[in-house]
């Protein structure tokens, strides 16, 4: 049995997120306000720290250096802030918190890549919202067809041949004015 706290939790946790580890360059999209307009904002960087992961207060810190002064801002990853998390390149570290990186300038800074499977690792997949309407199982449907009554299924196809009768004389008065 879920506790109140859990099912609070799950509430505010998006469906999917991608799975971001240190030492990965990622791009965050994130939505900002300015008075009445709103924007995104990418912010690329590399991942110092990564923390909380299972949880819905899981949160990435972020480096990068613009105009040699190092810049980092803190993401939590299920806010309705951050639109879309895309990682870039994924380097081999052995640590969670890189507080190293921040002492370190040009080639130093440098952390070998690995390769990987970035489209596999930035897809997410759609979620319907629309969870009431589910599909019928084949019971169900089942039952609906033979449930209908006899003379119903006869004056059904009855229509459907009145129809097709009309349509066939209507073709073939367009075909005789044209042919004139």
């Amino acid at each position: 049995m879920q506790s109140v706290i859990d099912k609070i939790n799950a509430k505010y946790k998006k469906p999917h997120v991608v799975d971001v580890k240190s030492g990965d360059t990622v791009r965050v999209h994130q939505k900002i306000k300015e008075g009445n307009k709103e924007r995104i904002q990418v912010f690329e960087g590399l991942v110092i720290r990564t923390s909380r992961t299972k949880s819905h207060t899981s949160s990435i810190t972020v480096r990068k250096v613009a105009s040699g002064v190092g810049v980092e801002k803190t993401y939590l990853v299920h806010s309705p802030l951050v639109v879309k998390l895309e990682v870039t390149k994924r380097s081999k570290v052995r640590r969670n918190y890189l507080s190293y990186i921040r002492a370190r300038s040009g080639k130093s800074a440098r952390l070998s890549g690995v390769d990987f499977d970035r489209a596999g690792v930035n897809a997410i997949p759609e979620v319907k919202e629309d969870k009431k309407e589910e599909a019928k199982p084949e019971e169900a449907q089942e039952e609906q067809k033979e449930s209908q009554k006899p003379e119903e299924v006869e004056d059904k196809i009855e229509e459907k041949t009145d129809k097709a009768e009309e349509q066939s004389t209507e073709s073939k008065d367009t075909e005789e004015k044209t042919g004139k």
